[in-house]
């Protein structure tokens, strides 16, 4: 059976940046998205032909704001895909909106198109909070939004909310979660606000929520969710069972995937690299009127050296390229593995390191297992369908444990992943 790949496409457009939004997004004019869309395509037709062997198991667009441009620009970029690589019949595709644009007819052509999954970011249904953040709409539109993309059809929608505002009360966030859950949806991911250096908030002065009452923003999620039922099965991320999101399950697990776009970042048999995030760099590598066959690279490829091996015709735009040794594979392993509820397979790390978990990791693990922040359990239910090679890749597991972190150590997650980076 052919390996699997998972998509991420970045649309960097934005009606206006949010005031703690530190993604690569902007405003561009009718124009310059034109010509993005056109490079984009070239590259996700010249990403393909080294990918033939590959079978796509899910895409997301992301940005930025998918649902800023115009739908046909978006569901053309989806049509070069299915055209481009051997997408799987029953693929998760999703797409990123934003009430402000998401009219019904874009929805519409969205679902017509072959996405089968929307994530709405609401943020918060108090539109004074709205206002604070610098989103584009408001409660009303985000109501509409999601009326809207159940007319048209989708079955598979998230609601993005979050918590530790500026002058968040408990008693507000709280509203947002229960207004969210008698919505329905089948997805809910909930995350607390972080200052990130760069933003116009980073350098404002705010009145935020502290520390104890942050933790009890996120204790009050879970219960309110799991009492409507829904399961945690990320540290943020909550689900009705079969909902899983099985693209961001990919990159806690480490799968494969590529990333197509400006600054998109990818991992592809244990290399790493992301995409330039200078527009320049970008469109004046991709945005030629040539065909694909003669664009500069595509052909006598040397596949012995590392960025050919990577993307034929693409190593102008690709930065950062790392081949990862054991040593970071095995962190990765870890830190990221240890943000599912699920937590981390002994047996499967071995089987991917041939080493003990206990051997490399034996003091963290005693050190906080000791500490009550983690725990051993035996096969955790994953109520997720998973991919077949995923799912084969657990059943060898079956007779070993899982490590993972207790209901304390979630408060304290990050302290307990950092660790697990070896010196």
């Amino acid at each position: 059976m052919a390996k699997e790949l998972s998509l991420y496409v970045h649309i960097p457009f934005c009606v206006r940046k949010c005031l703690y939004c530190d993604f690569l997004s902007f405003y561009a004019d009718k124009s310059l998205q034109a010509q993005y869309f056109e490079a984009l395509a070239k590259e996700i037709r010249l990403s393909a032909k080294g990918l033939k062997d590959r079978r796509v198991i899910s895409i997301f667009f992301g940005g930025g704001t998918p649902s800023f441009p115009k739908s046909k620009d978006v569901c053309g970029l989806l049509n070069t895909i299915t055209d481009s690589f051997n997408v799987d019949p029953g693929a998760e595709i999703s797409i990123e909106v934003n009430p402000a644009s998401a009219m019904k007819d874009k929805l519409a052509d969205f679902k017509r198109a072959g996405f089968n999954r929307l994530s709405i970011g609401a943020q918060s249904l108090d539109d004074r909070e709205l206002k604070i953040l610098g989103r584009a709409h408001d409660s009303a539109m985000f109501y509409h939004t999601f009326e809207s993309a159940r007319q048209v059809g989708f079955g598979n929608i998230n609601v993005d909310i979050m918590s530790a505002l500026p002058g968040q009360s408990l008693d507000s966030y709280l509203d947002t979660v229960q207004r969210v859950i008698e919505l329905k949806p089948e997805h809910i991911s909930a995350y607390s606000l972080i200052l990130e250096e760069g933003t116009p908030f980073y350098e404002m002065e705010l009145d935020l929520p502290d520390e104890e009452l942050d933790r009890r923003m996120y204790h009050e999620t879970g219960r309110m969710l799991t009492g409507a039922g829904y399961h945690r099965y990320e540290i943020s991320n909550y689900s009705r069972d079969g909902y899983e999101c099985r693209h961001n399950k990919v990159y806690w697990r480490r799968g494969d995937y590529l990333g197509l776009g400006l600054g998109a970042a990818s991992l592809l048999d244990e290399t790493r690299w992301s995409n330039t995030r200078d527009m320049k760099v970008y469109m004046d590598c991709l945005w030629k009127d040539v065909p694909d066959e003669d664009f500069p690279g595509s052909e006598g490829i040397d596949r012995n050296t590392d960025q050919s091996r990577i993307l034929p015709g693409l190593c102008d735009i690709r930065q950062d390229i790392e081949e990862l040794d054991i040593k970071s594979r095995m962190e990765e392993f870890m830190f990221l593995g240890l943000r599912l509820t699920q937590g981390v397979s002994r047996q499967l790390f071995s089987l991917n390191f041939g080493r003990n978990m206990e051997e490399v990791y034996g003091d963290v693990i005693r050190k906080y297992t000791g500490l009550g922040l983690l725990e051993w359990v035996s096969c955790p239910e994953d109520t997720d369908e998973e991919s077949s090679s995923a799912k084969d890749l657990q059943d060898t597991a079956h007779d070993g444990e899982y490590l993972r972190l207790t209901e304390r150590g979630l408060d304290v997650s990050n302290t307990v992943m950092a660790d697990f980076l070896l010196d």
